[in-house]
């Protein structure tokens, strides 16, 4: 069975629209897929009405977080979209982002890059605006040859030259929220350096006690000695280790499956989860 567990979609900074999604998925041989777009769970009903016989879709979101002024990202699985107090959160952080990717649009400019914010909404289109979308602008300009070398502390990572904070949820606060909505709280790529800094390690041991489910480990801007490093320390922990794609559609080059979960760890995600159920397709598999 292959389960590939972070993906992203046009309602966030994805390039297939969520029914492109699952019929990718489907078509690289995937058994379930979770869509996990930035902030937002709006592109699930659509990818539940496309998604193909044989494929299960398990919903979620990736949460924006900071801890200490350093961001981190947390994918939610399987919670209550509708619950009150999570979903005001999210769109908290949802309508954080035209105000600070417009103003990342104003850094750039005055550090001489000839970017348009009609440029950028265009790109984002009806998607939550975010830094992918604006490092497409970049690569369109020529700026940089690819959106990875736009997350560069000369351009857009954080702390980078063009770089604008924005509203981010503490993680304790919303590891809180996500178990209160019946979902399952996992710490994404938290060894991604490439993005800009990360959380330090010490921190994974707080997060656990406060009820972090897991953490991302087989992901492609982990290698392979971070990867052997978090899995041993996801195991000291009592955590729960999954992999990804993180996928973006033609944004990124990882393809879809390129890492995925081992099947046990997805049961036991589904075990643990009581806000939602993953959804088959027809003739998908049921947990």
């Amino acid at each position: 069975m292959r389960i590939d567990l972070h993906t992203h979609s046009t309602a966030s900074d994805g390039t297939d629209t969520p029914a492109e999604l699952v019929r990718t998925a489907a078509a690289a041989g995937l058994d379930i897929v979770a869509l996990t777009d930035h902030d937002t769970t709006r592109g699930h009903a659509e990818a539940i009405a496309a998604l193909p016989e044989g494929l299960t879709l398990v919903t979620g979101a990736e949460l924006s977080c900071a801890l200490d002024g350093v961001s981190l990202h947390l994918l939610a699985y399987l919670f209550d979209p509708d619950e009150p107090e999570l979903l005001r959160e999210r769109e908290l952080v949802r309508d954080d982002r035209v105000p600070r990717a417009r103003a990342m649009v104003g850094k750039l400019r005055e550090l001489g890059v000839p970017v348009e914010w009609d440029r950028v909404a265009r790109i984002a289109g009806d998607g939550s605006v975010g830094r992918p979308h604006i490092a497409t602008a970049l690569v369109e300009l020529g700026v940089v040859p690819t959106v990875s070398d736009a997350f560069t502390p000369q351009w857009i990572a954080d702390g980078g030259r063009a770089h604008v904070a924005k509203h981010e949820l503490d993680p304790f606060t919303a590891v809180r929220l996500v178990k209160a909505a019946g979902g399952v709280a996992v710490l994404a790529h938290p060894a991604a350096a490439k993005r800009g800094r990360t959380v330090p390690e010490s921190a994974f041991a707080e997060l656990a006690g406060a009820g972090l489910d897991g953490i991302e480990v087989d992901h492609a801007e982990h290698d392979a000695l971070t990867r052997e490093r978090l899995r041993a320390l996801a195991g000291d922990l009592g955590l729960l280790t999954t992999g990804s794609s993180d996928y973006h559609g033609s944004r990124k080059e990882v393809r879809l499956g390129e890492y995925t979960t081992d099947p046990e760890i997805y049961g036991e995600i589904t075990r643990r989860a009581t806000g939602a159920f993953p959804v088959p397709g027809a003739g998908g598999h049921r947990s």
